[in-house]
């Protein structure tokens, strides 16, 4: 049973705090590396620490479980020190007993600081050569073990048996042998030599052996995670400092899109993690897919960040003087140890290609978005399956993005306006309930219904007039908006506009030409504009406008996009609208459209990754019944497995991403920067799980829908078609990296 409390982020965040001032004084950045290799250092610290109270965490999980201890490893991987403080923070969690069913006598002695111990999982570590240890017939141990951790330093060893069981050794007896192993240019790891040892053995359930050993993975994923984020930070401000060309380099591009990357990828992989503690200390069933799918991630990318930090710091970081280094190679041990990626991925490969079908673990989004998530799965089983979902997918994809009639239909709900403000006809509902209803529309393939991001832009900025007159038909489904934004010669370069509105009395004439436009066919426009042709900066002279498509003037060329669906040219001639039909104020039309643009990332990027998240589930469905060329069961191809691993991943990252966004918004938060980042992450997933699909599944995957043999009715390859809309619309990918390192890194411009 999990426990009815658990600390909050708060106290974590004091914690964090707390051990990251501690290690500033006694484990300083100038000696991490020599009194790393001083075991009375190392046990000195080891003391200094279970002297905080840290040892004892995992004992009482209402005090701190696995997600404060994830942060205290952070803070040593931030540190350079790699003392195995989890090794017994673990054992208190998974909490091994005697055959009497007592607590040994150790783990008390552990969380005092009266003894050290190191864990060593032999035979059943996940690497080849991490060696092994077996119990003879009269309770003495023998065997080889590698790659323990500060075995020089600890008092005991606690190694897995066959069993499976826990044997406890004092690595202080006679018959014990430590050597040591230098790996990657960092001392720390050790042979131990066992020869006919006294062991207690403490008996353990194949349960309790997975989830040490996915802890033990997930802490060091920390670890590593912490030390890969302090690198950044040094490149970071490195990038702002280095001049080369008259110029700091940060100002730079390419340095600016590097880091914005190194930036997005830790966050998913501080996320994943967090979000994995999480689901454990809840008691969560399914807490080991979550583990899995963060150390599967930070395997990959957490090295990938490592190396262009190496680059940002270029020849500087080639220093052993330099921290940079020894965070290099910490995050390539930390991430390989115990079976490292590959044994998450060949966990994750069982989950969603075994036999037994198994889908991405649901969030709990708690009791209301929980109830709400069901509430409208079964409304969506009543108004959207059977015939009329079936004759709405027979359509091609251009008649399938909006229905008119599902829209009212969901207007009648009330719930077009889930997080709208109640003096709106909203129901002022949670960030996590919307997603709820996002997940459920996109897990049942509904069409888009509402104009969420015009309705914001309405109820901050609107008239009272226009509040009155447009809310309630968007409320009621009944009308739907597109965005007149780009031209020609102003794409992501917004204001670089030409299309002008000149007043005239009591109206406004607009002439110029809008591209690109998607919603061109909706009942009003959102029209962006120059008022002021001689403002400068030249965004200062923007408004907007709502404009009905029927009004006179307007002319729309339609073109086929390269997805199967449709855009225009739609060019404004001597449009005369109202001036009341302006929102906000005149010539301040810069700061609607950014938040605006700055809203529809936040809904993009959830929405994006809900697409994916229900394409690999379909996918994997599909995976399960076919075969390969070979004849052989395609779920059992290594190659397939890994690939689908992978994707997992990088799936649970984009989700977390997308739950982060919804946790600071429900904090009253305006999460600029992390919308940016789960926006580019999103879209590039996108185009990555396409691309990756089709490589699974050949040429059966390019048929398209309508085609004899199409897999999944040709929606694969259509959607990797998609994908790339969703990377360069919005704001193309390249601009929100842009925004990521100015406004969130610092960087100069």
């Amino acid at each position: 049973m999990p426990p009815t409390t658990l600390p909050g982020d708060e106290e974590r965040a004091l914690l964090r705090d707390s051990v990251r001032g501690f290690l500033e004084r006694h484990w300083p950045p100038a000696t991490a590396v020599p009194w790393a290799r001083e075991p009375a250092r190392v046990q000195a610290l080891w003391q200094q620490l279970a002297a905080q109270g840290l040892a004892a965490l995992g004992s009482d999980p209402s005090e701190g479980g696995l997600r404060e201890i994830a942060p205290v490893m952070e803070e040593l991987g931030r540190a350079g020190c790699t003392l195995p403080l989890h090794h017994g923070t673990l054992l208190n969690l998974a909490a091994p007993r005697t055959p009497q069913g007592e607590e040994p006598a150790l783990l008390a002695l552990q969380r005092a600081g009266e003894a050290r111990v190191v864990l060593c999982f032999g035979a059943f570590d996940g690497d080849r050569g991490a060696g092994q240890a077996r119990v003879d017939d009269d309770g003495k141990l023998h065997g080889e073990l590698a790659f323990v951790e500060h075995a020089d330093s600890a008092t005991h060893l606690a190694v897995v048996v066959d069993g499976p069981a826990l044997a406890l050794v004092d690595l202080r007896a006679v018959g014990v042998r430590i050597e040591a192993t230098p790996a990657m240019g960092t001392q720390g790891l050790f042979r131990v030599a066992l020869d006919g040892i006294a062991a207690t053995i403490l008996p353990l359930s194949e349960e309790q052996l997975g989830a040490l050993h996915a802890m033990t993975r997930l802490a060091l994923c920390a670890r590593a995670t912490g030390a890969a984020e302090r690198a950044f930070e040094l490149a970071v401000a490195y990038a702002g400092e280095r001049r080369q060309f008259g110029r700091p380099i940060g100002s730079f591009q390419a340095i600016q899109h590097k880091l914005a990357d190194g930036h997005i990828a830790l966050l998913g992989a501080r996320l994943t993690q967090a979000g994995a503690a999480r689901q454990h200390d809840l008691g969560a069933d399914n807490w080991r897919v979550f583990a899995e799918a963060a150390c599967a991630l930070a395997a990959t990318t957490l090295r990938r960040v490592s190396l262009e930090t190496q680059h940002t710091f270029g020849a500087i970081g080639y220093s052993e003087e330099h921290e940079a280094p020894r965070h290099f190679k910490q995050v390539h041990l930390d991430v390989l140890r115990h079976g490292g990626g590959r044994r998450a991925r060949e966990a994750l490969a069982d989950h969603f290609l075994g036999e037994t079908p198994r889908t991405l673990p649901e969030y709990d989004l708690g009791p209301a978005g929980n109830a709400f998530r069901e509430e409208v799965r079964a409304w969506l089983q009543t108004h959207w399956s059977g015939e009329r979902k079936a004759a709405h997918e027979a359509l091609d994809f251009k008649a399938r993005e909006y229905d008119r009639e599902f829209a009212r239909a969901l207007g009648r709900t009330g719930w077009i306006g889930l997080s709208w403000p109640q003096r709106f006809g909203g129901q002022a509902r949670g960030a996590f309930e919307q997603l709820a209803f996002v997940e459920e529309m996109e897990r049942a393939e509904a069409p888009r219904v509402g104009a969420p991001v015009q309705a914001a832009m309405l109820q901050v900025h609107g008239s009272a007039a226009q509040q009155a007159r447009y809310l309630p038909e968007i409320l009621r489904g009944e009308a739907i908006y597109g965005m007149g934004y780009s031209e020609p010669d102003a794409g992501s370069d917004l204001a670089s506009m030409r299309t002008r509105a000149v007043r005239d009395g009591d109206h406004y004439v607009i002439d110029g030409q809008k591209i690109w436009t998607t919603t061109y066919w909706g009942d009003y426009m959102l029209l962006a504009t120059r008022t002021d042709p001689d403002a400068s900066p030249p965004h200062a002279g923007l408004s907007l406008f709502i404009v009905p498509m029927d009004t006179p003037g307007i002319t729309i060329r339609t073109s086929t996009t390269m997805y199967g669906g449709s855009f225009a040219n739609v060019f404004y001639d001597g449009v005369r609208v109202p001036a009341t039909a302006m929102v906000g104020e005149l010539h301040g039309g810069w700061k609607v459209l950014v938040g605006a643009l700055a809203t529809e990332r936040g809904f993009i990027g959830g929405g994006i990754v809900m697409k994916v998240a229900h394409a690999f589930e379909q996918l994997c469905e599909h995976l399960r019944g076919a075969t390969g060329a070979d004849g052989r069961p395609m779920r059992l191809d290594p190659l397939v497995r890994e690939r689908i691993a992978d994707l997992a991943g990088q799936i649970e990252a984009g989700r977390r991403m997308m739950m982060h966004c919804a946790e600071r918004v429900d904090a009253g938060e305006t999460p600029l920067h992390d919308a940016a980042a789960s926006k580019v992450y999103s879209g590039e997933l996108m185009e990555r799980f396409g691309e990756v699909a089709l490589d699974l599944l050949g040429m059966e995957g390019t048929l398209g829908e309508g085609s004899p043999g199409a897999v999944l009715r040709g929606r694969i390859e259509q959607n990797l078609r998609h994908a790339l809309m969703w990377v360069i619309s919005i704001g193309t990918n390249e601009i929100q990296r842009s925004l990521i390192a100015q406004r969130g890194l610092g960087l100069p411009r």
